[in-house]
């Protein structure tokens, strides 16, 4: 199944005042940009062909699938000056670079690689910047099972922020954590069938959009998870998930030998039709 990354925009919670134009997927967690770690989630599940919707920074993306060393990442032996990999990242991965624009929407950029799907019903969709251990194989069964047209994952809200609720004279009547309240955030992890498209005009957004209007017909189909699921839209998120990454922390990392994969749902997570907003 192809992969469609989002990883063009400017990323602006991300910067830290330099000049630099390095956008938001290729900020390191360990010896790898995010975008890596996202696509070793889907190679995982053994989804290995990727188009990636390239524009601020592009040259970034390019330039590190250019010059890949696969010794940054895998145990080796030198021998007589030749290097013999123990294992590989990304052998056998077909990468498609496509320039989607500087400031189009996730919608547009969308739009833009729909020809490189050929005819493909059914593919799945990412912001490249949000790491997670969801299993993704129960997604899929379950978007196919429901026969919806999107599927998104969805997890609690992530604020640490808390609601205040008033009473008479303003007197606060109850203080509530954000994160327990019984609403749920787009995960930014998408199945899609090409029927999406017929939802998605040009310059249109794909959460807001189309995912919206699905949502009306009840043909948007929502994975509540409430395993590991870390963002990185800030530097200090991104600066979490690299000391997690130093700490030997690393529940993303499914491929990882010594961390067995575990594809079952949760106990008690269900899969739902929702309304739900970005």
């Amino acid at each position: 199944m192809k992969v469609v990354l989002f990883c063009g925009g400017y990323g602006m919670r991300m910067r830290n005042g330099t000049a630099d134009d390095l956008p938001k997927p290729m900020h390191a967690v360990g010896p790898r940009p995010l975008l890596w770690h996202v696509m070793r989630y889907y190679a995982h599940f053994g989804h290995t062909d990727f188009i990636l919707c390239l524009g601020y920074g592009a040259r970034h993306i390019k330039n590190f699938f250019l010059d890949y060393a696969e010794t940054d990442s895998n145990d080796f032996v030198l021998r007589d000056g030749t290097v013999r990999l123990h294992s590989t990242d990304i052998s056998g991965w077909n990468i498609e670079f496509v320039h989607t624009g500087l400031a189009s929407s996730i919608g547009e950029r969308l739009r833009r690689v729909r020809h490189l799907l050929a005819d493909d019903e059914v593919f799945l969709a990412n912001y490249a910047d949000v790491l997670t251990d969801a299993p993704l194989d129960d997604l899929i069964d379950r978007f196919h099972a429901e026969g919806a047209v999107a599927a998104m994952l969805v997890v609690p809200p992530q604020s640490s922020f808390h609601c205040v609720e008033l009473g008479e004279r303003s007197m606060v009547s109850a203080v509530t954590p954000v994160s327990s309240l019984p609403i749920w955030e787009n995960g930014g992890y998408f199945v899609l069938r090409r029927e999406v498209f017929d939802h998605l005009p040009a310059g249109g957004d794909l959460v807001d959009g189309a995912c919206a209007e699905l949502a009306k017909r009840g043909e948007l189909l929502a994975y509540p998870y409430r395993g590991f699921w870390q963002p990185a839209d800030t530097v200090k998120e991104r600066a979490a998930l690299e000391n997690a990454y130093l700490l030997g922390d690393r529940p993303w990392m499914l491929w990882d030998s010594d961390r067995p994969a575990d594809h079952e749902a949760p106990s008690g997570q269900t899969a739902a039709r929702v309304g739900i907003e970005r």
